[in-house]
């Protein structure tokens, strides 16, 4: 039995320790780190989707950015239509209105993902280069969809009243909605890591992923499960739309193609198809991105790419490489 590796674990805590000096203050740092932690589970709900399907399904969705921006629309009409719920100061009332919000995200998330997968990536399996294009030529076509249902301009998605504002912890100011943004995620990763390890399903899936035609044989159908996991992974992108729409209080029909880019900055880093690897990808992006955005604005940019060149000389392969790959 292969000993589990736990020193990529050790990275998240590393970095916000090297930070720590550098910032000085240490409410600052907690702040920051906090801060850091939040965007970095928002970033991780969204890539686990595309870090599960190419895992499981050896598909590389780069439409994936559609969902992310359909997930984020379809919460703020939502949330729209419960005004009177998001603007009580009633904690309960926000949080069924932000619950509805999200489920009916990743409901219509997953059913735009079926046909997704029926028409564009179906026909291409196995096919990286044509996945590489056809995604995307599906991703554009999906931006323009929203912007006849919802228009071109952007549109606000205001944060639930009793999620606005910031909790005190000494001198430290973390922001509400940031902690519930850290317990959604962990709650998402939770349930991932559970379902693939300790169920019949996430045994069969990964039993399928390395040899489909004994699964098969003993009368599985392994293509309604992959089916199943492209839905799920385009839902989880939905989720994570509503999650970074409320980060950012607005929403545009180009975010899941900007937030594209860390996404795919993070499944490298993590080790392509790792959802483990995400995880922890997803956390020093955020950290990172927020301690660099303090520290040195206007390396900001260039930072997440520097980390991810930095990780790859040490594991070539990610932190956390998936054995078939």
């Amino acid at each position: 039995m292969t000993k589990f590796d736990w020193r990529p674990l050790a990275l998240v805590p590393a970095l916000a320790l090297l930070a720590l000096p550098l910032i000085g203050s240490g409410s600052t740092w907690l702040t920051l780190t906090v801060a850091g932690l939040a965007m970095g589970m928002i970033i991780f709900i969204i890539a686990s989707g595309l870090t599960l399907v190419f895992g499981l399904m050896d598909v590389l969705n780069f439409g994936h950015g559609v969902f992310i921006a359909l997930g984020a629309y379809v919460a703020t009409s939502v949330m729209a239509g419960m005004g009177d719920w998001t603007t009580s100061t009633e904690l309960w009332r926000n949080l069924v209105a932000l619950l509805l919000a999200m489920t009916v995200g990743m409901l219509v998330a997953g059913a735009v993902g079926v046909a997704f997968e029926r028409v564009i990536v179906r026909p291409v399996y196995g096919q990286h280069l044509k996945q590489i294009l056809i995604t995307m030529g599906g991703m554009i076509i999906g931006e323009e969809l929203i912007k006849v249902i919802w228009g071109p301009q952007q549109m606000a998605l205001p944060m639930p009243e009793a999620l606005r504002g910031s909790l005190l912890l000494g001198d430290a100011s973390i922001e509400r909605y940031r902690v519930v943004a850290v317990m959604v995620g962990v709650t998402v990763f939770a349930l991932l890591a559970w379902t693939l390890s300790r169920t019949k399903i996430g045994l069969l899936i990964r039993a399928g992923v390395q040899d489909r035609e004994m699964v098969e044989s003993l009368g599985y159908r392994i293509r309604r499960l992959f089916v199943g996991v492209f839905v799920v992974g385009s839902a989880l992108a939905g989720l994570g739309g509503v999650m970074w729409g409320l980060y950012q209080q607005s929403v545009t029909p180009q975010m899941g193609a900007q937030v594209n880019i860390l996404i795919f900055i993070v499944i490298i880093i993590g080790g392509l198809g790792s959802t483990g690897g995400a995880l922890i990808g997803a956390l020093l992006v955020g950290l990172m991105a927020n301690y660099t955005g303090f520290l040195a604005p206007k390396v900001a940019l260039f930072s997440n790419i520097a980390l991810m060149v930095a990780v790859l000389l040490w594991r070539p392969q990610g932190v956390y490489p998936v054995a078939n790959r």
